[in-house]
Protein backbone atom coordinates (compact mmCIF):
# COMPACT_ATOMS: atom_id res chain seq x y z
CA UNK A 1 0.00 0.00 0.00
CA UNK A 2 0.90 3.42 -0.84
CA UNK A 3 0.29 6.66 1.36
CA UNK A 4 0.52 10.12 -0.25
CA UNK A 5 -0.43 13.17 1.23
CA UNK A 6 -1.68 15.27 -0.76
CA UNK A 7 -2.21 18.30 1.54
CA UNK A 8 -3.91 19.18 4.68
CA UNK A 9 -6.20 16.43 5.75
CA UNK A 10 -6.04 14.94 2.21
CA UNK A 11 -4.43 11.60 1.77
CA UNK A 12 -4.48 9.33 -1.30
CA UNK A 13 -4.38 5.67 -0.14
CA UNK A 14 -3.66 3.03 -3.22
CA UNK A 15 -3.52 -1.02 -2.38
CA UNK A 16 -1.38 -3.37 -4.41
CA UNK A 17 -4.34 -4.24 -6.93
CA UNK A 18 -5.08 -0.80 -7.66
CA UNK A 19 -7.81 0.59 -5.47
CA UNK A 20 -7.72 3.91 -4.60
CA UNK A 21 -9.08 6.16 -1.45
CA UNK A 22 -9.28 9.63 -0.92
CA UNK A 23 -9.53 10.94 2.58
CA UNK A 24 -10.99 14.40 3.31
CA UNK A 25 -10.62 16.28 -0.32
CA UNK A 26 -10.62 20.22 0.34
CA UNK A 27 -11.48 22.88 -1.41
CA UNK A 28 -8.66 25.32 -2.14
CA UNK A 29 -8.96 28.94 -0.23
CA UNK A 30 -10.85 27.76 1.94
CA UNK A 31 -10.23 28.92 5.52
CA UNK A 32 -6.56 30.25 3.88
CA UNK A 33 -5.22 27.38 2.48
CA UNK A 34 -2.95 27.75 -0.86
CA UNK A 35 -2.91 24.07 -1.81
CA UNK A 36 -3.56 23.44 -5.73
CA UNK A 37 -6.97 21.44 -6.22
CA UNK A 38 -7.07 17.62 -5.00
CA UNK A 39 -7.61 16.48 -8.80
CA UNK A 40 -6.90 12.85 -7.81
CA UNK A 41 -8.18 10.00 -9.53
CA UNK A 42 -10.36 7.82 -6.84
CA UNK A 43 -12.21 4.96 -6.25
CA UNK A 44 -13.89 5.78 -3.11
CA UNK A 45 -13.55 9.31 -1.18
CA UNK A 46 -14.30 9.32 2.91
CA UNK A 47 -15.10 12.85 4.06
CA UNK A 48 -14.78 13.20 7.70
CA UNK A 49 -17.53 16.18 7.90
CA UNK A 50 -18.70 18.63 6.10
CA UNK A 51 -16.56 22.09 6.06
CA UNK A 52 -14.78 23.11 2.52
CA UNK A 53 -11.71 22.09 3.70
CA UNK A 54 -12.46 18.16 4.02
CA UNK A 55 -15.83 17.96 1.56
CA UNK A 56 -14.58 18.59 -1.94
CA UNK A 57 -15.64 15.57 -3.45
CA UNK A 58 -16.61 17.38 -6.64
CA UNK A 59 -12.36 18.30 -7.70
CA UNK A 60 -11.41 14.27 -7.11
CA UNK A 61 -11.92 12.86 -10.56
CA UNK A 62 -12.86 9.38 -11.21
CA UNK A 63 -16.78 9.37 -10.27
CA UNK A 64 -15.21 7.63 -6.65
CA UNK A 65 -18.04 5.93 -4.47
CA UNK A 66 -18.53 8.76 -1.37
CA UNK A 67 -18.59 7.28 2.33
CA UNK A 68 -20.16 9.59 5.39
CA UNK A 69 -21.46 8.83 8.77
CA UNK A 70 -20.60 6.90 11.69
CA UNK A 71 -21.17 2.74 10.72
CA UNK A 72 -20.00 0.31 8.56
CA UNK A 73 -19.89 1.12 4.94
CA UNK A 74 -19.05 -1.90 2.51
CA UNK A 75 -17.35 0.12 -0.94
CA UNK A 76 -16.19 -2.09 -3.76
CA UNK A 77 -14.44 -4.65 -1.45
CA UNK A 78 -13.05 -2.60 1.57
CA UNK A 79 -14.97 -2.03 4.83
CA UNK A 80 -15.07 1.67 6.34
CA UNK A 81 -15.57 1.89 9.89
CA UNK A 82 -16.80 5.28 10.91
CA UNK A 83 -16.62 6.32 14.63
CA UNK A 84 -18.58 8.98 15.70
CA UNK A 85 -16.41 11.55 17.65
CA UNK A 86 -16.22 15.95 18.19
CA UNK A 87 -14.93 18.66 15.95
CA UNK A 88 -14.39 20.16 19.46
CA UNK A 89 -14.36 19.64 23.31
CA UNK A 90 -17.82 20.64 23.39
CA UNK A 91 -19.59 17.43 21.77
CA UNK A 92 -19.70 19.25 18.83
CA UNK A 93 -21.52 22.56 20.09
CA UNK A 94 -18.52 24.58 18.48
CA UNK A 95 -17.84 23.09 15.27
CA UNK A 96 -19.93 20.55 14.90
CA UNK A 97 -19.47 16.18 14.21
CA UNK A 98 -16.32 14.86 13.45
CA UNK A 99 -16.36 11.19 12.05
CA UNK A 100 -12.93 9.04 12.41
CA UNK A 101 -12.69 6.33 9.36
CA UNK A 102 -10.99 3.32 9.51
CA UNK A 103 -10.02 0.66 6.76
CA UNK A 104 -7.85 -1.91 5.85
CA UNK A 105 -5.74 -2.33 2.83
CA UNK A 106 -3.28 -4.89 1.64
CA UNK A 107 -3.74 -6.14 5.54
CA UNK A 108 -2.75 -3.04 6.94
CA UNK A 109 -5.32 -0.94 9.33
CA UNK A 110 -5.99 2.73 8.20
CA UNK A 111 -7.35 5.20 10.86
CA UNK A 112 -7.73 9.05 9.43
CA UNK A 113 -8.85 10.99 12.43
CA UNK A 114 -10.57 13.55 10.15
CA UNK A 115 -10.52 17.15 12.28
CA UNK A 116 -10.94 15.46 15.59
CA UNK A 117 -11.46 18.01 18.34
CA UNK A 118 -10.81 16.32 21.39
CA UNK A 119 -9.02 13.84 22.94
CA UNK A 120 -10.04 9.99 22.93
CA UNK A 121 -11.88 7.77 25.51
CA UNK A 122 -11.39 4.95 26.25
CA UNK A 123 -14.64 3.67 24.91
CA UNK A 124 -13.72 5.54 21.68
CA UNK A 125 -10.29 3.95 21.72
CA UNK A 126 -11.73 0.56 21.63
CA UNK A 127 -13.86 1.23 19.33
CA UNK A 128 -11.48 1.95 16.68
CA UNK A 129 -9.69 -0.88 17.88
CA UNK A 130 -5.99 -2.28 16.45
CA UNK A 131 -4.20 0.39 14.22
CA UNK A 132 -0.98 -0.01 11.78
CA UNK A 133 -1.09 3.63 10.31
CA UNK A 134 -2.80 6.82 11.91
CA UNK A 135 -2.99 9.80 10.46
CA UNK A 136 -3.49 12.29 12.97
CA UNK A 137 -4.11 16.45 12.95
CA UNK A 138 -1.58 17.91 15.00
CA UNK A 139 -1.79 21.91 14.32
CA UNK A 140 -4.81 23.04 16.89
CA UNK A 141 -6.86 25.88 16.83
CA UNK A 142 -9.56 23.72 14.63
CA UNK A 143 -8.21 20.31 16.17
CA UNK A 144 -6.31 19.17 19.00
CA UNK A 145 -3.23 20.50 19.56
CA UNK A 146 0.43 18.80 19.55
CA UNK A 147 -0.08 17.72 23.09
CA UNK A 148 -3.26 16.29 22.38
CA UNK A 149 -2.81 14.74 19.75
CA UNK A 150 0.49 12.92 21.16
CA UNK A 151 -1.37 11.88 23.71
CA UNK A 152 -4.15 10.07 21.28
CA UNK A 153 -1.42 8.41 19.40
CA UNK A 154 -0.52 6.74 23.01
CA UNK A 155 -3.90 5.67 23.49
CA UNK A 156 -4.22 4.20 20.14
CA UNK A 157 -1.18 2.98 19.57
CA UNK A 158 -0.27 2.44 16.29
CA UNK A 159 3.04 1.13 14.01
CA UNK A 160 3.55 4.76 11.91
CA UNK A 161 1.88 7.90 12.70
CA UNK A 162 1.38 10.38 10.07
CA UNK A 163 0.51 14.11 10.97
CA UNK A 164 -1.62 16.00 8.89
CA UNK A 165 -3.65 19.95 9.37
CA UNK A 166 -0.31 21.95 10.16
CA UNK A 167 0.96 24.51 8.54
CA UNK A 168 4.15 24.34 6.69
CA UNK A 169 5.92 26.23 3.65
CA UNK A 170 3.46 24.88 0.78
CA UNK A 171 0.59 26.42 3.16
CA UNK A 172 1.92 29.04 4.99
CA UNK A 173 -1.38 30.93 5.75
CA UNK A 174 -3.40 28.37 7.54
CA UNK A 175 -3.80 29.23 10.97
CA UNK A 176 -2.73 26.47 12.65
CA UNK A 177 1.00 25.43 14.57
CA UNK A 178 3.27 23.70 12.23
CA UNK A 179 4.50 20.17 12.84
CA UNK A 180 7.18 20.79 15.43
CA UNK A 181 5.63 20.38 18.32
CA UNK A 182 4.06 17.41 17.76
CA UNK A 183 7.62 16.51 16.81
CA UNK A 184 9.47 17.13 19.67
CA UNK A 185 7.07 15.25 21.54
CA UNK A 186 7.82 12.02 19.70
CA UNK A 187 10.63 9.25 19.87
CA UNK A 188 11.20 8.15 16.16
CA UNK A 189 10.60 10.32 14.13
CA UNK A 190 11.90 10.68 10.02
CA UNK A 191 11.30 13.77 8.16
CA UNK A 192 10.98 13.12 4.38
CA UNK A 193 11.75 14.85 1.63
CA UNK A 194 8.65 13.21 -0.68
CA UNK A 195 5.07 13.13 -0.36
CA UNK A 196 4.64 9.14 -0.10
CA UNK A 197 5.50 6.14 1.66
CA UNK A 198 4.83 2.60 0.90
CA UNK A 199 3.63 0.83 3.93
CA UNK A 200 4.18 -3.54 3.73
CA UNK A 201 2.59 -5.43 6.23
CA UNK A 202 5.16 -7.85 7.19
CA UNK A 203 7.81 -5.05 7.59
CA UNK A 204 5.84 -2.55 10.06
CA UNK A 205 8.10 -1.22 12.89
CA UNK A 206 8.17 -3.11 16.33
CA UNK A 207 7.70 0.66 17.90
CA UNK A 208 5.95 3.47 16.94
CA UNK A 209 7.63 5.84 14.45
CA UNK A 210 6.62 8.98 12.96
CA UNK A 211 7.01 10.03 9.33
CA UNK A 212 6.68 13.77 8.47
CA UNK A 213 5.42 14.21 4.52
CA UNK A 214 5.61 16.81 2.34
CA UNK A 215 2.40 17.83 1.01
CA UNK A 216 2.33 16.80 -2.66
CA UNK A 217 0.37 19.79 -3.78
Amino acid sequence: MKVKWLGHACFLLTSDDGTRVITDPYKPGAFGLDYRPPAETADIVTVSHEHDDHNNVADVKGNPKVVRGAGVHKVKGVEFKGVATSHDQASGAQRGSNVVFCFTLDGVRVCHLGDLGHELPDKTVSEIGPVDVLLVPVGGNFTIDAGAANGVVDGIRPKIVIPMHFQNARCPNFPVATVEGFQKLRQRVRASNESEIEIKKDKLPEEAETVILKPAL
